[in-house]
């Protein structure tokens, strides 16, 4: 908690334009008398960022102290795609849509608060989630000295009737679905968006359809499959089709063809590090392909041992990224090992996409290892001589045989 010992004099607010973050911004002012400098980042969420610049000016903000980036191709280059190479889930189904995005704008608040002088940083998080942690522990791995407010952790506030009436009374503008109590939270980036909360606390119960915001059903989806063809290079996606995209595009390509097929959706309670469970229902139409693709381009390019040493650092790597540990030295040497191993991912991966399914049916690569010489049950003209397997398990089973011999004996 930031000591209001030592006066604060200029605070930089992750700021989306919405309710929460707007009263954040007016009790930064009201509390500490603070400037205040918005930062309002574009991972490509949706909808218009521009409304966040009108709001802050609204609520007083100098144009000068209003920063807003559009950082989807940094995002999807320097974050998704990184974390894409290692295949990583969380608890075996979550790819992190959220998790991944925290280190960045903590990276670029950051920057502007060196920029302009800020004594402090402060986020919307509240005290019981995920976000805090990873806002924070980022902060304080690029600025060790850096104040923190977070205000839900601070604040006098017990309810969102507590948030509406300082709201009214600061004239700070509700929407109309904001007054009372919100249906479910809604966070979204380029890669995936969640829903939690209200109608999804109980995880008995299926999602209302409403939930979903970025897939058809999969009911709903075309009888009619669609194929299409994943280019990669180093490991990451680098066509669509034959087509030559950037990172962002691509992703927002890939997005398409799972939205209009209904594939991405997840139903999940997952443990948070903050000690509860959670259910959240997460769509990831595009990464849910990319992820489909990606393993189909390991399989016939990465070596075994590889391959096997990459899915058992692969939980350890998830967890860093859930956990908040994007800045932390395991993080970049996991990563450095990941990335070794992606030298020789290159090729095309051909998928058919089909009502809330993407299934691989083809791979090929220039770097390829599989051999229909080695493989074939025709003739393979002398490539394999199956006589040596004779000795190959006689050897693994050495240390099997003397434990049955040991144990006849007893």
């Amino acid at each position: 908690m930031t000591s209001k010992a030592k006066p604060i004099k200029k605070v930089v607010l992750a700021y989306s334009g919405g309710l929460d973050t707007s009263i954040i911004l007016k009790w930064l002012h009201q509390t500490y008398g603070a400037e205040v400098v918005t930062f309002t980042a574009d991972l490509g969420q949706g909808g218009e960022i521009e409304p966040a610049r009108e709001k802050a000016l609204m609520l007083g903000i100098k144009p000068e102290n209003i920063y807003i980036e559009d950082l989807r191709e940094e995002f999807v280059r320097d974050y998704v795609f990184p974390m894409f190479r290692a295949n990583a889930l969380y608890e075996g189904v979550y790819l992190l849509g959220t998790s991944i995005a925290r280190p960045l704008i903590a990276k670029k608040q950051i920057d502007i608060a060196r920029a302009v002088g800020a004594d402090a940083v402060s986020h919307g998080s509240t005290g019981k989630g995920n976000d805090q942690v990873r806002y924070e522990l980022s902060y304080y791995a690029l600025e060790p000295g850096i104040k923190i407010i977070a205000p839900w952790r601070d604040w006098e506030f017990k309810s969102r009737e507590d948030l509406i009436a300082f709201a009214e009374k600061n004239q700070i503008p509700i929407a109309k679905d904001k007054r009372g109590e919100a249906p479910f939270s809604v966070d979204a980036n380029l890669l995936h968006s969640s829903s939690e909360g209200k109608v999804l606390e109980d995880p008995a119960v299926e999602p209302p359809p409403y939930v979903y915001q970025r897939t058809i059903s999969p009911e709903e989806a075309p009888d009619k499959p669609t194929v299409i063809t994943v280019g990669f290079k180093k490991g990451d996606a680098v066509s669509v089709n034959g087509n030559p995209l950037s990172p962002a595009n691509l992703l927002a390509t890939l997005n398409d063809y799972g939205r209009d097929n209904g594939i991405g959706r997840l139903d999940l309670v997952e443990n948070r590090y903050v000690g509860m469970k959670s259910r959240g229902v997460y769509e990831t139409p595009g990464g849910t392909i990319l992820l489909a693709a990606h393993r189909a381009m390991e399989s016939i390019t990465l070596d075994r041992g590889a391959m096997h040493l990459k899915d058992e650092l692969m939980p350890r790597y998830a967890e860093l990224i859930y956990y908040g540990f994007w800045f932390s030295p395991e993080r970049e040497m996991l990563q450095a090992a990941i990335d070794k191993s992606q030298e020789h991912v290159e090729g095309e991966v051909r998928l058919k996409l089909y009502k809330g399914n993407a299934t691989v049916i083809g791979r090929e690569s220039p770097k390829s290892l599989y051999s229909s010489t080695l493989v074939t049950f025709e003739d393979d003209k002398g490539a394999y001589d199956q006589k040596d397997a004779a000795g190959f398990i006689k050897l693994n089973a050495l240390r099997l045989r003397t434990l049955g011999l040991r144990d006849r004996k007893s």
